[in-house]
């Protein structure tokens, strides 16, 4: 990126960024706060690190006008580290994290994202909407009727609010009517402050204390994989969304190096690590939020709210948080998705839900996508294979086979099996003009078969190899016939 473009990236309509980003802020607070009881941290905690993210990578990020926090998929990965070996296990994950994810900018791996199907990409949505609701059901237990009331009361506004005005997001007026209610009328329910302290002044840096062993980094580098890879798949995911609104080209390898210095810098400041959020993106941008300025700001004055308003905040009933986090598991299942089921490939839709059942069994996100990914790839070279056609024709004492379609590891076989190595023709020709090698097995079991044919004493020529199309079995093949 030049840094011209760099600039110009901060130098959108200032006030619109501001406002936008004034706006993303008050959509963001809930959404982290709710999230920091499902990682099992404090929302201080998750707060802190919102404010950093958002700051950090409005500078080192490569897509404008994305709001990033501490919330998401990377919450419900933190959240098993947390419960299991504590917070500061957490803060050493969230470091080798965004070490990864620098690396994996910088060799410019973000093009794996390509491997990832629609189908997988739906299933990831839906299994992280279904770990959502479930993350709710244990604030729904043995709790007074006064809860029931107050969550239901808060989705008849978050739904219904938006139908009379969207100029302040719905989950932030519940917040304030909720918080609201339990003040003036003290009922038996649990408040925000029931999770710990909120944060009063600036964060400051700090280390984890850990023990530096390799049975600590043990412990931390699966969840920390995990941590970094979906962290990586929600940003990107994120950021093609805003391309597709904003009819602009992110940077996909600065984004990921971004999130990386980004939850570095978390880490240090004793946070969890986090990601882009689809929602409140998707607010900035229906505010005029497209730059850099409006992704600073939407950090920045999260901080301000929350050193000079903590005292109020800290009174936002927990039912408020469900509410807002039942909203969010709706608005993400994609329920197009079960239409299609039925319309969609077979083993389109079979790749969909396995991925929803690894994720919902394992709560890890990565494994379910890695899952997914590979289905993916096994059915797609099931689909290929069966596009491979061989067609034999005899004339007097000679065979012709001719073959179409693609030769490689899975439909070599095939090819194989399709040759008639007991025929009392003399002559064999095998016809591959419109047929390609891809691999090495392609190219050994080409060989194979003008090998046990010539063992036959038949004479055996291939017809139609060109440098062009069969560059690889001039590099790999040992037989001379197989040469031009």
């Amino acid at each position: 990126m030049t840094f011209a473009r760099y600039r110009a990236q901060w130098a959108y309509s200032p006030l619109r960024e501001v406002l936008a980003g004034m706006v993303g802020t008050f959509a963001l607070i809930p959404e982290v706060i709710a999230f920091s009881y499902i990682a099992g941290i404090t929302p201080a905690t998750a707060l802190y690190a919102s404010f950093v993210i958002s700051v950090a990578i409005a500078i080192t990020g490569g897509r404008p006008g994305m709001i990033s926090g501490a919330a998401g998929s990377v919450a419900l990965v933190a959240a098993a580290l947390v419960h299991q070996h504590g917070a500061q296990y957490m803060l050493l994950a969230t470091l080798l994290a965004g070490l990864m994810q620098i690396v994996f900018g910088v060799l410019r791996l973000h093009v794996l994202m390509r491997f990832v199907s629609r189908e997988v990409r739906t299933g990831f949505v839906n299994a992280l909407a279904i770990l959502i609701f479930s993350a709710q059901v244990p604030q729904m237990l043995h709790v007074t009727w006064h809860t029931y009331a107050l969550i239901a009361a808060g989705l008849v506004i978050i739904y219904l609010l938006p139908k009379i005005s969207s100029a302040i997001p719905s989950p932030l007026i519940c917040i304030v009517i909720l918080t609201a209610i339990t003040m003036w009328f003290p009922m038996p329910v649990h408040t925000v402050s029931d999770l710990g302290a909120l944060p009063t002044g600036l964060p400051s840096l700090t280390l984890p204390h850990v023990p530096w062993t390799l049975e600590t980094l043990g412990i931390v580098l699966p969840y920390a994989i995990a941590m970094a890879s979906v962290g990586l798949l929600e940003s990107l995911m994120t950021a093609g969304v805003v391309d597709d609104a904003t009819s602009t080209h992110g940077d996909p390898r600065m984004e990921s190096s971004g999130l990386g210095i980004s939850n570095v810098l978390v880490g240090l400041f004793g946070g969890i690590a986090g990601c882009g959020m689809i929602g409140q993106t998707v607010g900035n941008l229906r505010y005029g939020g497209q730059g850099r300025l409006s992704t600073f700001t939407a950090g920045a004055f999260l901080l301000l709210l929350m050193v000079v308003l903590h005292r109020y905040v800290a009174q936002v009933p927990m039912a408020a948080l469900v509410a807002i986090m039942i909203m969010v598991s709706i608005s993400t299942f994609s329920w197009t998705s079960l239409r299609e089921l039925t319309r969609h490939p077979r083993l389109s839709s079979l790749t969909m839900l396995v991925t929803v059942a690894v994720v919902v069994a394992t709560h890890d996100l990565a494994a379910g996508v890695a899952v997914g990914v590979l289905l993916s790839g096994v059915f797609f070279s099931w689909r290929v294979m069966g596009l491979l056609n061989v067609e034999k024709h005899t004339s007097g004492s000679a065979d012709l086979y001719i073959v179409r379609g693609q030769v490689f590891f899975a439909s070599a076989d095939v090819l194989l099996d399709a040759i008639d190595f007991q025929t009392p023709s003399r002559v064999v020709a095998i016809a591959v003009n419109e047929a390609r090698f891809w691999d090495i097995t392609a190219v050994e079991t080409l060989e194979k078969i003008v090998g046990k044919l010539r063992d036959r004493g038949i004479d055996v020529s291939v017809e139609g190899l060109t440098r062009e199309q069969h560059g690889i079995i001039e590099n790999q093949s040992e037989e001379p016939l197989l040469a031009m």
